[in-house]
């Protein structure tokens, strides 16, 4: 039973009708003992009125005589013998008890209002089913018009819970009307409190597709933008190796359609990286890993590059740098920042690399001796495939995007500035850890 409709009708139905049976029932047992009382007070009066009267006329005995008359009255004289009689009984009390009693005679009992004059005892006695009977009739009159209210009651129960979860309906006919393009926000005017935070959360989350799917979009125009030219060039060394006619000359095709390719390869695992590092990216494997392995790791894969352009990188870390993270996004991270510091650096410069604690959060700076970026460039060089003029040409513009990407995913802080050794210093603090 999933459905709140369903649930809330049960639950109101249920509270309904034991209100009803409550209500009917305290109802129903308080006109039995309005009515009780009432009866008795007949009986009393009637036997007060008889002991005033001192004796019944003729035409007052005739009247009581009537068999359609439910009381009976009985006079005894002073020493007990019976003097008269209404009407005829075969099962009629045969003693008196003064005041109020229930009196058992012939297989039935008899309530009775005994009263005593000088020389005369007066009883009215009525059978106590003859009673019961008409206490329970009027009862069942009082009661009457809940019953009949009851069914009315219910149908406007439902009808006030169809119109309280109305608004859900239409928030679901909303959603069940769009399709995957349409990620506008839903309308929230007129909405109860209750829902209205169901609806907002709602729009976040229409909100948050949106952006992602926009990123996604731009990627994908992004991407195929910047794979046209390497593989443009690709085709063309490929025509030139076809068309060479000397050893020379093929040698030179093929190492250029080698560097082609290289290139190519690089700037589609940039691609990778940079997709695995978007804010719609699954998350991140976090697991504990030493911040200061990841960074050996990571400049290990970057030293032949180092080696090949004689720059020596230095490496400052203390034993242990704990922190929860994807180890292989953190050597991205790491290889890509050392891969533009190695590039950047003049060949035979020194780059510095240093794994600290800076107030208890793991920290990584690298410093290099390059040509550093001015300060009004150094937010846009985190934008994807941004190249600044023709110093990078050979870039993929996607080094420092990728580095943003992974430092967002992990709570980390990437900042630039410049660096003691002349160039560029690169600073990630992990506030998360």
């Amino acid at each position: 039973m999933n459905s709140i409709r369903l649930r809330l009708l049960l639950a109101l139905m249920a509270a309904l009708i034991l209100v009803a049976v409550v209500l009917g029932a305290v109802t129903y047992r308080s006109v039995l003992a309005e009515t009780e009382t009432l009866f008795d007070y007949q009986l009393r009066q009637m036997a007060l009125s008889l002991r005033d009267q001192g004796e019944i006329a003729p035409d007052q005995a005739n009247a009581l005589a009537d068999e359609q008359l439910d009381f009976v009255i009985q006079i005894w004289s002073a020493d007990g013998r019976a003097i008269y009689a209404s009407r005829p009984h075969p099962d009629l009390p045969a003693r008196a008890l003064l005041g109020l009693a229930d009196v058992a005679a012939g297989g039935q009992v008899w309530r009775t209002f005994s009263v005593t004059t000088g020389a005369r005892v007066i009883q009215v006695a009525q059978p106590r089913r003859i009673r019961q009977s008409l206490a329970a009739d009027a009862a069942l009159r009082s009661v009457t018009p809940l019953a009949v209210l009851a069914p009315l009651l219910a149908l406007a129960v439902w009808w006030l819970v169809a119109l309280t979860l109305k608004p859900l309906q239409r928030v679901a006919e909303d959603v069940k009307a769009r399709d995957e393009q349409s990620l506008q926000p839903l309308p929230t005017q007129g909405m109860p409190d209750e829902v209205a935070p169901l609806v907002v959360a709602l729009n976040a989350l229409l909100h948050r597709l949106e952006r992602s799917f926009g990123t996604q979009r731009a990627f994908v125009a992004d991407a195929a933008h910047e794979l046209r030219s390497p593989l443009t060039a690709l085709k063309l060394q490929i025509h030139q190796l076809e068309r060479a006619d000397d050893a020379p000359t093929r040698a030179a095709a093929a190492a250029a359609l080698t560097a082609g390719i290289d290139r190519a390869v690089r700037l589609v695992e940039q691609l990778l990286a940079l997709a695995r590092s978007e804010p719609g990216a699954p998350p991140v494997a976090a697991t504990e890993v030493d911040l200061a392995e990841v960074v050996r790791g990571a400049l290990a894969e970057v030293a032949p590059l180092a080696i090949a352009r004689g720059t020596e990188i230095e490496l400052h870390a203390v034993n242990a740098v704990p922190l929860r993270g994807d180890a292989a996004a953190l050597a991205i991270l790491v290889r890509n920042l050392a891969d533009n510091a190695v590039r950047h650096a003049p060949p035979g410069s020194r780059i510095d690399v240093s794994v600290a604690h800076d107030d208890g959060h793991p920290l990584l700076v690298i410093d290099d001796s390059g040509p550093g970026i001015p300060a009004a460039d150094r937010d846009r060089v985190f934008d994807r495939f941004y190249r600044r003029g023709e110093a990078d040409a050979e870039g993929s513009g996607l080094g420092l995007a990728i580095v943003r990407g992974v430092a967002d995913r992990h709570g980390a802080v990437v900042s630039l500035d410049d660096s003691p050794l002349g160039g560029l210093r690169a600073r990630v603090l992990f506030r998360g850890s």
